[in-house]
C-alpha cells in the first residue's frame, strides 16, 4: 500500500515474518534513518518488573553473541553514524542514522540487537547501577519529581501512573533471567514496526529485513486495561527548596479521539508558547515565574493536559489561582479568532519543521504506524489542524474543565496548605 503527496512518498506493508514496515523516500538527502519500534512500554510491565522496558533500552546496544558493544560503536564511528534508544509508557524505540551508502550496516546492527541480544549477566549488573543513578538523579530534580507525582495522582493504581524508569526496588529485584523472559515475550516480529526514511529502495529494504527475521515469527500487541480508579486530588512532597514546583491538570482524550486536534490548539493557547495566556500573565505581566508551560499526553485509552510551573513559595497561591481561572475562562468564553490563528499557525509550522531531516521523518512514520495503525501524510495532518474551529476548542475546554483535577507540589509545604475545592481538584479526597 502506498500514499503520496507533493512532499513525500510513504509505503507500508506487513512482511511475511510479521513485522510492519513503513518507509519514506527522500531522494534529495545523503542519509538514511532506520528505527525499530516495539509496541511494549512501561504500562505493559507487571509491577514486580517495573522498568524492564527501560532496562532493555540500556542493554540492547551492549552487544550480541557476535558483535560486542565496542564493535558496534567502532563500526558506527567509522561511517559517521549515530544510534540511540528511548522508552515511553507505550513503546520502546531503537534507531540508527547514517549515510545511505551504509544502510546495510545499520540494518545489520539493529536486526542483530533486536533478534539476538547478548543480555549478559555482567551487563545487566553494570546497567543496573547506571539506572539506579538515573532514578536518583530524577529524584533530585524537583520539576521532574512534581511531574512524576502528578502522573501518579492522575492514574492511581494503574501502570500509566508509573515512571518508565521503574523504582529502585523493582530495578534491584530484576534479574538477568527476568530481562531475558521479558524480551522473549515482547520483542517478537508481530509486535514490531520498522521505519526507514532517506535515500534507499523500498523493495531492497523489505527483502533485507525479511531475510534477517525469516527464522523468527509470532508476537502480538500487549493487552491493556484502561484506567478505572478516579484521580487522586493532591500530592505534596515536602522539600526545603527555594522554589516550589507545581504540576496541575486533568485527564483528557486518548490519541484516537477526534477532538485531539482541538485539544492541541487549546494547549497552545493555554500554555504552549510565548504568546500563551499563562506565559503572558504569569511571567511577562506579573513576573511570578521564570518557567511556565502546559503539555498534553495521549495514550491508547486515556490522556492528560498538565500545567507545569516553578515559582517562589510565596507566589504559589496566586499562580494556581491564575491557572485555574484561565482554564475556566477557556471553557466559558473560548478562544479569540486571533488566538485560534496563532495556535494553528504554530502547529502547522511545528509539523512542517519536524520533517526537515531523515531522522525526524523516520520517527514520525514509525510512531504513526505503531500507535495509530496508519500513517497520515503531512498534508492530511495539516488539513486536520486547519479544520479546527473556535467551537471545537470550546467543546474541548468544556470537557477538560469538567474533569476532576490533580495537583502535585514539591516544595516547603504541607498538604493542608491547599484548598482543593477552590482549585477544582478531584473530590475523592479533597
Amino acid at each position: 500500500m502506498s500514499s503520496r503527496s507533493g512532499r513525500q512518498k510513504i509505503r507500508t506493508e506487513t512482511l511475511p515474518c510479521g513485522i510492519q514496515l513503513v518507509t519514506e523516500a527522500m531522494t534529495d538527502v545523503a542519509s538514511v534513518a532506520v528505527g525499530f519500534w516495539v509496541g511494549t512500554g512501561s504500562r505493559d510491565e507487571p509491577s514486580e518488573l517495573a522498568g524492564a522496558s527501560h532496562f532493555l533500552e540500556h542493554l540492547l546496544f551492549k552487544g550480541t553473541p557476535t558483535r560486542s558493544a565496542a564493535a558496534i560503536a567502532e563500526a558506527l564511528d567509522e561511517v559517521g553514524g549515530d544510534c540511540n534508544a528511548y522508552t515511553t509508557k507505550e513503546y520502546t524505540a531503537f534507531y540508527i542514522r547514517l549515510l545511505a551508502e551504509h544502510l546495510d550496516l545499520g540494518l545489520d546492527i539493529l536486526s542483530e540487537i533486536m533478534s539476538d541480544p547478548a543480555l549478559a549477566p555482567a551487563d545487566v549488573e553494570a546497567e543496573r547501577t547506571v539506572i539506579l543513578d538515573e532514578i536518583l538523579m530524577h529524584a533530585d530534580e524537583p520539576a521532574d519529581l512534581a511531574a512524576e507525582h502528578f502522573t501518579s495522582a492522575l492514574f492511581p493504581g494503574h501502570p500509566l501512573g508509573r515512571d518508565p524508569l521503574g523504582t529502585a526496588e523493582s530495578v534491584l529485584a530484576t534479574t538477568a533471567a527476568d530481562v531475558r523472559r521479558f524480551f522473549d515475550e515482547h520483542y517478537r516480529p508481530a509486535n514490531m514496526v520498522v521505519s526507514v526514511a532517506g535515500d534507499f529502495d523500498h523493495e531492497l529494504v523489505a527483502t533485507s529485513v525479511q531475510a534477517r527475521f525469516d527464522a523468527l515469527s509470532g508476537g502480538r500487541s500487549p493487552e491493556r486495561t484502561a484506567p478505572a480508579e478516579p484521580p487522586a486530588p493532591l500530592c505534596v512532597v515536602h522539600k526545603t527548596t527555594e522554589q516550589a514546583h507545581l504540576a496541575f491538570g486533568a485527564r483528557s482524550v486518548s490519541r484516537f479521539d477526534e477532538s485531539r486536534f482541538a485539544l492541541a490548539v487549546l494547549n497552545h493557547v493555554l500554555g504552549g508558547g510565548l504568546s500563551s495566556r499563562l506565559f503572558q500573565k504569569v511571567r511577562e505581566q506579573r513576573g511570578l515565574a521564570y518557567s511556565i508551560f502546559s503539555d498534553r499526553s495521549a495514550y491508547q485509552d486515556a490522556g492528560s493536559l498538565c500545567v507545569l510551573v516553578g515559582t517562589a513559595p510565596d507566589y504559589v497561591d496566586e499562580v494556581l489561582k491564575i491557572c485555574a481561572g484561565e482554564l475556566e475562562l477557556l471553557a466559558t468564553d473560548g478562544v479569540t479568532d486571533r488566538e485560534l490563528a496563532v495556535a494553528k499557525g504554530n502547529l502547522r509550522a511545528e509539523t512542517l519543521l519536524a520533517c526537515e531531516d531523515s531522522g525526524a521523518r523516520m520517527s514520525r512514520i514509525g510512531a504513526a504506524l505503531l500507535l495509530h495503525g496508519e500513517v497520515q501524510t503531512v498534508d492530511e495532518v495539516l488539513a486536520r489542524i486547519a479544520g479546527v474551529e473556535r467551537a471545537d476548542v470550546l467543546a474541548a475546554a468544556e470537557a477538560l474543565v469538567a474533569a476532576p483535577r490533580s495537583l502535585s507540589v514539591v516544595g516547603p509545604f504541607e498538604a493542608d496548605a491547599f484548598d482543593g475545592a477552590a482549585l477544582g481538584l478531584a473530590p475523592t479526597l479533597a
